[in-house]
């Protein structure tokens, strides 16, 4: 009789790709604009997850518009530790033992006065959420490649600073067809300088060049997406050699329009090439899903068996910035899944 497959909420595993405002629950959501007065986009009040494709700027200025109308109401430090509390009880309900989630707190500045200001409340509710759930929880700090590069040195430095507060790393977001990854190769020396580890986006929106781009001027230790590098078997195995993790997250892919159908993200394609990949719901808020279901996608969508998709849960482990401690509890944690 074959057995039941394993539930992939109990599969240990870690979360490195979950955007700020992104990781919002529908529901806080709905009650943060009744709080505030905000009137949301339709879009943004369904019972569904708003229809979505930016694979044309038009389609993007639509997506970063509702992201945008979502963060409006984040207005006060108690919405922001609201948020961080409710994202890490939502990882723990699906197996993560880890997340980096990630920010631009200049896009808080203005509301929670300054920049400085917005990135210790940030912190400090990181913090708290980690302590009060158990959550192994830090921060990526991404600069924005639609605003000039002295901005994201400016976050580099100030990311470094904070280093021993919870940050990690040093990320770089929003629409890829703006601003070069070479442009921004002071600020990533000077994080990297300062040991944060290198997560810029690439590979999603654009193609394998991009990709290449932040390797060879970012000097990438992950890559935000990276699964357009399944066009280019060359550049597929360079990041295998390298050990480059590609955070990929396949729902966000879909509903983007980057894939028309789940089977038809290169999961397999990667794993089969030997890149590491981390599986991430990048914005939940915006997609409709978080991360347990994207195991389920590759699983459903791409026949992945429970021993692949522990060797998956094992990838993420391994490119997370979590402790050498903390790392074989959650592998061992894999191990008892697999013979449970």
């Amino acid at each position: 009789m074959e057995r039941e497959a394993r539930d992939v909420r109990q599969l240990p595993k870690t979360h490195l790709h979950l955007h700020f405002t992104g990781s919002m629950r529908p529901t806080t959501l709905l009650e943060l604009a009744d709080k505030y007065g905000v009137r949301l986009p339709e879009a943004l009040t369904g019972a569904e997850p708003p229809k979505l494709r930016a694979t044309d700027e038009r389609g993007w200025f639509r997506f970063q518009r509702l992201y945008d109308a979502a963060r409006s109401c984040l207005r006060e430090p108690e919405d922001i530790q609201r948020l961080v509390r409710e994202a890490a009880e939502e990882d723990i309900a699906d197996g993560s033992g880890w997340l980096e989630i990630q920010v631009d707190p200049t896009s808080y500045a203005p509301r929670l006065g300054g920049l400085i200001p917005a990135l210790e409340v940030i912190l400090d509710a990181v913090e708290s959420a980690s302590r009060e759930t158990g959550l192994g929880m830090r921060v990526l700090v991404a600069a924005n490649r639609m605003k000039h590069p002295l901005d994201a040195r400016t976050l580099a430095r100030l990311a470094v600073r904070y280093a021993d507060r919870g940050i990690v790393g040093f990320g770089l977001s929003n629409d890829e067809r703006r601003g070069m990854a070479r442009d921004f190769d002071r600020a990533f020396h000077i994080a990297r300088e300062g040991g944060l580890l290198s997560a810029p986006h690439g590979g999603e929106l654009t193609g394998p060049a991009s990709v290449r781009d932040c390797l060879d001027d970012l000097d990438a230790t992950r890559i935000g997406h990276g699964v357009r590098a399944a066009e280019d078997p060359r550049l597929l195995k360079r990041l295998a050699d390298r050990g480059v993790t590609c955070e990929v997250c396949p729902a966000s892919n879909v509903a983007l329009g980057v894939y028309e159908k789940p089977e038809d993200v290169p999961l397999r394609t990667l794993f089969e090439a030997g890149v590491p990949m981390a599986l991430g719901a990048d914005d939940p808020l915006l997609f409709g899903s978080r991360l347990a279901a994207q195991y389920e996608i590759a699983r459903r969508h791409h026949d992945f068996s429970d021993a692949e998709l522990a060797e998956l849960a094992r990838q993420s482990v391994r490119a997370s910035a979590a402790p050498e401690d903390i790392k074989a509890k959650l592998l061992g944690g894999v191990d008892a899944w697999l013979v449970g």
